[in-house]
């Protein structure tokens, strides 16, 4: 590795350019996951006994998108099977990759299979894990159904009701939060056919249906600064408006063989004004730029798989040291089913990239809290932790404790 400037040069092919100081690159983002991301579990016990303190499990989202092909009636063959297990060894949250798609789920006018999406929701709820809808419209012309197309204003209005609706009512309270309408500031086909308000409409069918769904915003090119204004732009129009949108989408692909550190704090810094949770929904790297884009005969060499975790490591290391983030998922994680197969954590024979490495010495070494050791002389342990789940253990006893970032601190008792 060579650093130039405040540069770091992995590889002629792979670089990760960094427009701040190699301290700021360092130091400051350790500073600032310990102060957003730490709080103090505090466990009360009597003085001098023993106390085991073991993370069970992150708040801060680290997930991926699930394939369909997983769930769709071949869930007992082998790979869906590895594909599960692996799934749960490393991420806490996921996002339906196609399975909620308007056009995947209703490709034929009034034929919905909602087979796919129950399946998927079925199991990660039996596994605790938050769902996100990806999602419920996308209004680029090209993913719109012909059958909508030929409809005159008011039976597209209807459908558009009628889809909202079916999807608030089915789903009230199982998905953690949804896709409104995808990727609006580069096309919207309905606001085209029935005007600017139509958005807040859709939002306000679907909250009809489920008070509690939480809506938000997709787009992509915005943490590459290149639509960051338009996408702040619109986020305040929608607002000014009174829709209820409760968070900001931003899709983490549209980078290169490299991505531009200044640039992605400097938009994360900048959505994170507009006060609303941020969630990288859609991230490779290699990103849908690069090279190796739509050519799944290239394979990365053994230095370019090395730069490709040093990347994937400085990206999830900014994101996770900035306050307005709640969470970061991959789009596809396994070589068979991503749709940039060399940005996989996993190769086609389940065999871990470099990446995968770097991924999982970050989630579950470097930021998960382990800590043994001995009640006070005034019987209480304050134990610095990272915000989530744990299980504390003192004279044979356990118990479960969450430790949350709202609160900032935790407690226990076993006295």
């Amino acid at each position: 590795m060579v650093r130039v400037s405040g540069m770091i040069l992995v590889s002629m092919v792979f670089c990760i350019f960094i427009a701040v100081s190699a301290a700021a690159a360092g130091g400051d983002l350790d500073d600032a996951i310990r102060r957003h991301r730490m709080g103090v579990l505090v466990v009360e016990a009597r003085p001098g006994v023993s106390v085991g303190v073991e993370q069970v499990r992150h708040e801060f989202w680290f997930g991926a998108a699930i394939s369909s092909s997983m769930f769709r009636g071949r869930g007992d063959s082998e790979d869906a099977r590895k594909y599960k297990e692996v799934f749960l060894a490393n991420f806490n949250a996921a996002v339906t990759e196609n399975a909620l798609k308007w056009h995947a789920m209703e490709p034929r006018r009034g034929r919905v299979d909602y087979s796919v999406v129950d399946a998927i929701l079925e199991w990660t709820e039996a596994n605790e894990i938050p769902l996100r809808g990806h999602n419920i419209f996308w209004g680029i012309p090209g993913r719109v159904q012909d059958w909508q197309k030929q409809m005159d204003d008011k039976e597209l209005y209807e459908a558009l009701e009628a889809r909202a609706t079916s999807i608030g009512r089915r789903y009230k309270g199982r998905f953690a939060e949804y896709d409104l309408n995808n990727e609006m500031i580069h096309g919207n086909y309905y606001a085209d056919r029935l005007g600017p308000g139509i958005t807040k409409q859709m939002a306000m069918w679907v909250k009809a249906a489920d008070p509690e769904a939480r809506l938000y915003l997709n787009d992509y090119d915005i943490l590459t600064g290149n639509r960051l204004g338009d996408y702040i732009r619109h986020i305040r129009g929608l607002v000014d408006e009174g829709a209820p949108i409760d968070g900001v989408g931003v899709q983490g692909h549209l980078h290169a063989d490299s991505f531009d550190a200044g640039k992605l704090r400097h938009a994360l810094d900048k959505l994170g004004e507009e006060g609303l949770p941020i969630c990288i929904t859609e991230f490779n790297f290699p990103g849908q730029r690069s090279r190796v884009y739509q050519r799944r005969d290239l394979e990365l060499t053994a230095q370019e798989e090395q730069a490709k975790a040093e990347a994937l490591r400085e990206y999830y290391r900014i994101c996770f040291g900035h306050p307005g983030v709640k969470g970061i998922l991959m789009w596809g994680f396994w070589e068979r089913a991503n749709w940039i197969p060399q940005s996989s954590l996993y190769r086609r024979d389940w065999s871990p990239t470099a990446a995968a490495k770097a991924y999982r010495d970050l989630v579950f070494g470097e930021w998960w809290t382990r800590w043994e050791g001995k009640a006070g002389q005034d019987g209480y342990c304050r134990v610095p932790a990272f915000f989530g789940r744990y299980r504390v253990s003192v004279e044979g006893i356990e118990k479960t404790v969450h430790l949350k970032k709202a609160a900032g601190r935790a407690s226990v008792s076993f006295r």
